[in-house]
């Protein structure tokens, strides 16, 4: 029996609930919603709780790094129609022979910056740094049990040192993590009079915390994830009724409005992990610097090769929000708990924003982008009154 999809009814939630439960090892029947307590670290002033509709979408397969196999995707959405587009990619690529996706790195950065009294004194800094590392290192690592200081990366701007401190923060996102250690080296280096040394503070905004930025989308922020596969025409033509050579040509035309417009060239992004990010417990703000990414369309041999480079994928599988009984249970659900989990769900993500890119691309050079959100974004009006 495939996946029960379509249908708003309770009886049809139910199905698709119970379909879930007898292919994957989740439970459905516990509908826990956290006490007031639960919410401490995550919220203040609470004053109630909101619902979200969750959808799952599938199958997914994929042949990656650390994610093999098929999974069914948990979506928060409130956008109409973006469930059906995913669900419609992910079919196509299915179809094809999967998502092969490549994990390259995981890295995450705290970047305080140093002021000093002369310009000259920045020299004597840095060669102490480099000096230093191993002690750094060690003092940085104290605060943690899990994460590991990679390097530290300085950068000189007028009299003032950035300290781009690199962590790899294994199954946690990791922002927390890496804000402790750096703060521990931060005060060592105050207790060590350096000549010269004005000011430490904490954070200069060069590591694109929250914020889209060039820093990211060359050294990546969180994971880096490459996903890739290769659609024959046929199924381009039966799915999206467009031919591989034109939907090559019409992304070319994406590619020219992303030039002018500055941004990296990709539809929405954003969409995917927005939805993707809220049904898993990650933090949302981080779509601001994850959603650069870089998306190909290739023609070769009357195929369609379509690759999607994500260099800022920060997310984790333990910690903030993860905890939570829905969210928790959603990552269950994608088979994301234990060693290399958050390197797993990173490449899960990278690979349903690759079909969900595949599937607008398709709507907008068929001409059917403005029909499927008039006949799936919409309720109908005897609905709703």
């Amino acid at each position: 029996m495939k996946f029960p999809t379509g249908g708003h009814t309770k009886e049809d939630i139910e199905e698709r609930q119970i379909w879930l439960e007898n292919n994957y090892a989740v439970d459905f029947k516990k509908n826990h919603v956290p006490t007031p307590e639960e919410y401490e670290g995550l919220t203040e002033n609470q004053i109630d709780t909101m619902s979200f509709p969750l959808s799952a979408v599938g199958p997914l397969r994929i042949d990656g790094t650390y994610a093999s196999g098929e999974f069914y995707i948990p979506l928060c959405t409130l956008e109409g129609s973006l469930a059906h587009s995913m669900m419609r990619g992910l079919k196509i690529t299915s179809h094809s022979g999967g998502i092969k996706t490549y994990h390259v790195k995981q890295e995450l950065s705290r970047s305080p910056i140093i002021t000093f009294k002369n310009i000259h004194d920045i020299h004597f800094f840095i060669q102490w740094i480099k000096q230093h590392t191993s002690q750094l290192k060690m003092i940085a690592e104290s605060t943690t049990r899990h994460g590991n200081l990679l390097r530290i990366d300085e950068y000189v701007i007028q009299n003032r040192v950035i300290l781009d401190c690199v962590y790899d923060t294994k199954e946690a996102a990791g922002q927390n993590m890496v804000t402790f250690a750096t703060e521990a080296i931060l005060n060592y280096i105050r207790a060590q009079g350096i000549p010269g040394l004005v000011n430490c503070l904490i954070e200069s905004n060069f590591n694109g915390d929250k914020n889209s930025s060039h820093r990211n989308l060359i050294l990546g922020r969180g994971h880096q994830v490459v996903a890739r596969t290769v659609i024959p025409n046929k199924i381009l033509k039966r799915f999206l009724r467009i031919d591989a050579n034109y939907l090559h040509n019409d992304f070319h035309n994406a590619y020219l409005g992303s030039v002018m417009a500055g941004t990296t060239p990709n539809l929405h992004i954003a969409n995917a992990l927005a939805a993707i990010y809220l049904a898993t417990g990650q933090d949302v703000a981080c779509v601001t610097e994850n959603s650069i990414g870089v998306m190909s369309y290739d023609y070769e041999e009357g195929n369609l090769c379509v690759t999607l480079t994500m260099p800022s994928i920060t997310v984790g599988t333990v910690g903030g929000a993860c905890r939570l009984p829905t969210q928790k249970r959603n990552l269950q659900l994608l088979g994301c708990e234990g060693e290399h989990s958050s390197k797993k769900l990173a490449e899960i993500i990278c690979a349903a924003t690759l079909a969900l890119e595949i599937s607008l691309t398709g709507a907008i050079s068929s001409h059917e982008f403005t029909d499927a959100h008039r006949d799936y974004g919409r309720a109908s009006m005897n609905k709703i009154t």
